[in-house]
């Protein structure tokens, strides 16, 4: 990457693929030179769109001497499989979130990135906007003392269809993987790791999860609130309660532009945080930084604590009997 360009190369052609791309069209020397789907005709709308090359197979891509780093988008059951792909043929990866089906899986690509000394990171967006940084100082300043409650939700209505991804449980379908990732990796930003779990879902009839609720409870009694939804519109709002005020992130939370801080004896303070780009730049700049700095993964979503958030779900899916094919 001498020329200060960084090439991508993309596994997926759908709508998050889409989303990241424009994205990248934010971010000063990077490029989208490639692309493959499972399904042709997709990869070459793709490329069309975004001025890139599709490759007939998988190794094509990540063997491609022109990709230097690889973005895997494909559905989350895929997750593993192509990003070994990818590591094995030498190549630096962002991972889609969830980061994969379960955290057995999680633990063959994370430790087979570690063996190789290859960047990966999951690619949880919304830890990169600049409001999640400023939420992150506040935090660490004390800004509403001691951390106690964390509530935060993701719901969206869509319709059943059994065959599509999100319903299909061989697909790693349901509400929790899809976006109930979203809270519980922002509990794990500012908690850490839960010690006790405790969650209740509604199986829909394709089996997977269509709504749930899940508490966490961390250490020194403080908790986590969750809720997750794929048919039943939400709030989609967080707020961060602590011992001497809270932080209440608007909507969408998980695509975040403001905020307000509120403390006791004090009017209530604003922030705004205007967008650039779509939001997916701030992620793929942290990727880049990395590359250029020899890192192998981010400090802002670093691969054990990516671990830790895959072994929560389980541990809730597990409270369900929730089990995906292959498991």
């Amino acid at each position: 990457m001498g020329d200060q360009r960084t090439r991508w190369g993309f596994i997926g052609s759908g709508s998050i693929a889409r989303a990241f791309a424009e994205g990248l069209r934010a971010v000063p020397g990077a490029e989208l030179v490639a692309v493959w789907s499972p399904t042709a005709e997709r990869a070459q709308r793709f490329a069309a769109a975004f001025g890139a090359r599709p490759h007939a197979t998988c190794e094509g891509l990540v063997e491609d001497p022109e990709v230097d780093v690889v973005y895997v988008a494909s559905p989350h059951s895929a997750h593993m499989e192509n990003s070994l792909a990818a590591l094995n043929a030498g190549k630096p990866v962002l991972c889609e979130k969830p980061f994969c089906i379960n955290a057995a899986q999680a633990e063959a690509v994370i430790t087979a990135a570690r063996a190789k000394g290859l960047f990966l990171m999951e690619a949880m967006w919304t830890r990169f906007f600049p409001l999640m940084a400023t939420v992150r100082e506040m935090v660490a300043n004390g800004a509403i003392g001691e951390v106690r409650i964390v509530a935060a939700d993701f719901g969206f209505r869509a319709d059943f269809d059994a065959a599509q991804r999100l319903f299909n449980p061989a697909l790693g379908g349901g509400a929790l993987l899809d976006v109930g990732v979203y809270p519980v990796s922002l509990a794990s930003m500012l908690l850490g790791a839960p010690s006790r779990i405790a969650g209740m879902a509604h199986l829909g009839e394709s089996g997977v999860d269509e709504q749930s609720a899940v508490i966490l409870g961390h250490e020194r009694g403080a908790l986590a609130i969750c809720y997750a939804a794929a048919r039943t519109n939400t709030a989609q709002e967080a707020t961060v309660m602590g011992s001497d005020g809270r932080i209440r992130i608007h909507s969408e939370w998980w695509h975040p532009g403001r905020m307000t801080l509120t403390a006791p004896g004090k009017p209530d303070e604003g922030f705004e945080f205007p967008v650039e780009g779509n939001g997916y730049n701030y992620e793929a700049v942290e990727v880049i930084r990395c590359l250029r700095e020899g890192r192998l993964e981010s400090p802002v979503m670093p691969l054990d604590e990516t671990l830790s958030i895959m072994r929560t779900l389980d541990q809730v899916r597990a409270q369900w009997g929730l089990r995906y094919l292959g498991e």
